[in-house]
């Protein structure tokens, strides 16, 4: 798989709507599989690349404040990031509540004291992801805490705050994502509602997105495997099943989607997936994929090449990087087709 790294200046700090544009104007990189065409245009586009009849399937997850200062037995405070939330355990990373965010080591056995009530106990480490610790829920209302209190995930290419709302898709519906669904950020109602008049339906499934990064290199490199929380829905099963092309807006609506994929079409499901989409891996019924620009370890980046030929996307990484497109969460876009 192709080794991907962002120049510096070419990392988003800001949205494109802090930036004076629309969130539709930000650059679109359109890569044809057929042809090995690379063509250059803005998301306000889009529909002049999907045909009438095409399923375009978004993720409606609403994105957390997922950042949560709280208070260690001897009265340090450390930040704790949510990896996965179930109704009374979090699997969480710790850090400094200070950039660079290092890597904070807890103590099986310790309270964490949240505002709000909230009170976690710390039983270990996962050992499947070793830099995330184990924590049970002994009182307080942990999704109302995080709204209240919790702040959005940032990492270092954004130096200052940035409000929640920049976070949000605008169809963003069920709270749960730690971190964003970027790929959509781009899409406006104008947009939408242009890609419908044109022929276009749109679908939605919910993917809880989890953390991109666990804060260390090393760990980083191994991808380790998280499970995160989907559902397809009855009547995105029966749209995406008689779509005769799906495209998905963003890695997530992959990810959902072909999970619930079986050899008979997409079952209404909902659940914990762990499913890991590699170069080597068949895509059962996702078609084409909107998404954003992504670095090397990043399990997004080896779905792509699910999509695409190694060849074609290293060229297309090339003319995005050349072309200074911006990367990350606030940054440009590619259409694999």
């Amino acid at each position: 798989m192709i080794s991907v790294a962002s120049p510096p200046e070419q990392r988003a700090a800001l949205p494109a709507e802090l930036r004076g544009l629309r969130r539709d104007q930000a650059r679109l990189c359109v890569v044809e599989r057929s042809t090995g065409r690379i063509t250059h245009t803005v998301v306000a586009r889009l529909g002049d690349h999907l045909s009438s009849g095409d399923l375009l399937v978004v993720n409606s997850s609403r994105t957390l404040p997922g950042a949560l200062h709280v208070e260690r037995s001897g009265g340090d405070l450390v930040e704790i990031r949510p990896a996965v939330m179930r109704p009374l355990r979090w699997d969480a990373l710790a850090v400094e509540p200070r950039a660079p965010h290092r890597n904070v080591r807890l103590t099986p056995g310790e309270e964490l004291r949240a505002p709000n009530g909230l009170r976690l106990r710390v039983t270990g480490v996962r050992h499947s992801a070793p830099l995330l610790w184990r924590m049970v829920i002994e009182a307080g209302e942990p999704l109302d805490t995080l709204l209240r209190h919790g702040e959005p995930i940032r990492y270092s290419y954004v130096p200052e705050p940035v409000s929640l709302e920049h976070y949000q898709t605008v169809y963003a519906g069920v709270p749960g994502s730690v971190e964003t669904p970027s790929a959509g950020r781009h899409l406006t109602w104008e947009l939408l509602v242009g890609l419908r008049h044109r022929g276009v339906d749109i679908a939605d499934i919910v993917l809880h997105c989890g953390l991109s990064s666990l804060q260390d290199d090393d760990t980083d490199a191994t991808k380790p495997l998280i499970e995160e929380w989907f559902e397809v829905s009855e009547p995105t099963a029966r749209l995406v099943n008689a779509a005769p092309r799906v495209v998905a807006v963003g890695t997530s609506v992959v990810r959902a989607l072909e999970t619930a994929a079986s050899r008979t079409g997409v079952l209404a499901r909902r659940g914990w997936t762990d499913l890991a989409i590699t170069p080597s891996s068949p895509l059962r019924r996702v078609d084409c994929l909107l998404t954003g620009l992504h670095e090397s370890p990043a399990t997004h980046l080896d779905m792509l090449g699910a999509f695409i030929d190694e060849g074609l996307l290293q060229r297309a990484y090339a003319e995005v990087r050349d072309r200074g497109y911006l990367w990350h969460e606030f940054g440009d876009a590619m259409l694999i087709m």
